[in-house]
């Protein structure tokens, strides 16, 4: 086990082949020079690093903290973007050019996630298109997308949650480092705002997620793309499960499970990103608004 402060440092040392000068680790992880030259000493003594550069053992510590998979969730209508989904799957729809989901699955093949999962339904036999970019994708079938809300199709994957990426496929990414090749800890990417109608969580002075809402002042804008542990995976799988089954259960969001129903099972804390990172396309005026070959006359 490293600490979050050590992990920091280890991956910032696999991100670049040349030294990096203390001061410049300072800047780029924003904590002190007395902090990086006591982690870096920490760090040595461990025989992660040497010199200045990432070491095999310490490429070995990373290991459990590697993304080993992507799900996307993928199967609804999107009924929001009529009348171009009546035709097209929204994360196939293209917005100059590029199909939504290719934002994403780029981002994925780049940061090395070595299994990319594809849960589908509306629609579904077009996504096999990708499959002509994207050989290794895999995909899941949702046959009942149109009888429930989005956990039926995170009930499809349960058992892959561990050490996985879980996207929503219809996100037009625009900042790829957001996808990675490690994370610490269970987390929700989202936007710090003063204020939102959207949904939102507010959270506790560790940046841990105390709740989900719809709207909300000084709170983090939810975005669609979370990352989940080994353990917190494990546990996902038998509680969707558990939520999905009960009363009105099928009409729940799958987030809803570890971040409402069993949050006392969960530590989920918030990554933060900024709104030009990544954009949501919820209607077809806004599909209209970024791409003009939407537009007619």
């Amino acid at each position: 086990m490293i600490t979050k402060r050590e992990f920091d440092m280890l991956v910032l040392l696999t991100e670049t082949k040349e030294v990096v000068s203390q001061r410049d680790m300072a800047e780029r992880l924003k904590i002190s020079a007395e902090a990086v030259n006591k982690t870096v000493k920490e760090l040595t003594e461990k025989n992660y690093c040497k010199n200045g550069q990432i070491t095999q053992a310490g490429l070995d510590a990373l290991e459990p903290y590697r993304v080993k998979r992507a799900i996307f969730v993928a199967a609804g209508f999107g009924s929001r973007m009529v009348p171009i989904t009546l035709n097209t799957p929204k994360p196939l729809v293209r917005v100059n050019g590029t199909r939504i989901i290719d934002t994403l699955l780029d981002a994925a093949v780049e940061a090395g996630i070595p299994e990319i999962v594809i849960v589908r339904g509306y629609l579904g036999e077009q996504f096999d298109q990708l499959l002509y970019k994207y050989p290794n994708i895999r995909f899941v079938e949702n046959p009942i997308y149109n009888e429930a809300n989005n956990i039926s199709s995170a009930v499809c994957v349960r058992y892959l949650l561990q050490n996985a990426y879980v996207l929503e496929a219809d996100l037009l990414l625009r900042n790829k480092k957001l996808i990675r090749k490690y994370e610490y800890e269970t987390n929700f990417l989202s936007i710090p705002v003063e204020s939102t109608d959207d949904w939102c969580f507010a959270t506790d002075h560790n940046g841990v997620i105390t709740e989900e809402k719809i709207g909300g002042t000084d709170c983090h804008q939810m975005v669609g793309i979370s990352y989940w542990s080994e353990a917190d995976g494990i546990k996902l799988a038998n509680d969707l499960n558990e939520v999905y089954l009960s009363q009105g259960g099928k009409e729940r969001y799958w987030e809803q499970v570890p971040l409402v129903y069993k949050k006392e099972n969960y530590q989920v804390h918030v990554r933060e990103c900024i709104a030009e990172d990544i954009t949501e396309i919820d209607t077809f005026n806004e599909l209209k608004a970024i791409d003009n070959r939407y537009v007619t006359g």
